[in-house]
């Protein structure tokens, strides 16, 4: 067989486990998975308001437009290609969709909708989530290269966006109510806008490509936490340094980073981040802070005394 017959097969046999049997939901399906009677909005009526249908097989949701008063859906472990027959659903609380074929979260905006989790799909972007309620956005282990059109969710608290293939923060600096951050396993070298979010108390950039830590600034004044975990090109204390300007950073994960090998790694982090209360998990000991207190005091001292010589230098010279 030749290169171009084994590249064709390959192609073949590709779309042969992407040939999957239709399944249309049906109102049997859905009468079976119902349950958690409430009263309806209107407190006229009583309705059905959650459904499961994990792991059912289902290609098609259509009838599920029907279904106006639901509030908690899980359509997760399925092999939905599209999902609009849920714009419909404006009473939606919660939604997952995990695991299916989605290659958009695009939907009509769904005023209280509070929670929405897309992982693992096939999404390459993050257009057409407009919910103004929205408080948790799951996006992890996508296709997703840029952040983009978030600016509506202004209550968002948690963000994951994990395994994807973002290179920069770019996109995420519209959301005033941010409070954790999942950015783990991207190929990020940037970060850009962060400064904006000053809700921010968690963040968590493990394995990612950073080598600077450019970026942060005062203004994180809830900032707590930061996970650099196995950044490999983050070999300078100096970069370490530039997270001293945020006033309440308590918890710093470094390993598996290239800094990690400086001689007296743990002290020296701490002299450059005073406030630091744990590196790596590993809470500091009252004697560690005593030596990081003394070898800062003798840096200072001896950067003064040197600026104190070139300032007689100058002086003599003129």
């Amino acid at each position: 067989m030749s290169d171009g017959e084994e590249d064709l097969s390959d192609v073949e046999q590709e779309d042969e486990k992407e040939e999957i049997p239709d399944f249309p939901l049906t109102e049997d399906l859905v009468g079976e998975n119902l349950s958690l009677l409430c009263k309806t909005s209107n407190g006229l009526a009583h309705a059905y308001v959650r459904l499961d249908l994990h792991d059912k097989q289902v290609t098609d949701i259509s009838v599920l437009s029907c279904y106006i008063h639901l509030r908690y859906l899980d359509l997760s472990e399925n092999s939905l290609r599209e999902i609009s027959a849920l714009n419909a659903l404006t009473h939606l609380l919660t939604l997952k969709v995990d695991n299916n074929l989605l290659t958009s979260p695009e939907l009509s905006e769904l005023p209280y909708l509070q929670v929405a989790s897309f992982a693992n799909n096939r999404i390459s972007t993050t257009k057409g989530v407009t919910h103004p309620s929205l408080e948790h956005l799951n996006l992890n282990g996508n296709q997703i290269l840029e952040v983009t059109d978030l600016d509506k969710l202004d209550k968002l608290q948690t963000l994951e966006l994990r395994s994807n293939q973002l290179t920069s923060t770019t996109g995420i600096e519209d959301l005033p109510s941010l409070r954790k951050l999942y950015l783990a396993a991207n190929n990020i070298t940037l970060l850009d806008g962060l400064n904006t979010l000053v809700s921010l108390q968690f963040l968590h950039l493990r394995n990612n490509k950073l080598i600077t830590l450019d970026g942060f600034t005062d203004q994180m004044v809830n900032l707590q936490y930061i996970n650099l975990r196995d950044n490999e090109g983050m070999q300078q204390l100096s970069e370490v340094a530039k997270l001293q300007c945020l006033p309440n950073l308590r918890a710093l994960l470094l390993k598996g980073c290239t800094v990690e090998d400086t001689p007296d790694y743990r002290t020296e982090v701490l002299v450059n981040v005073r406030r630091l209360e744990r590196l790596d998990k590993d809470p500091y000991t009252e004697d560690e802070r005593l030596d990081a207190e003394q070898i800062a005091e003798t840096r200072k001292e001896e950067a003064a005394a040197a600026r104190q010589d070139d300032s007689e230098a100058t002086g003599s010279q003129d």
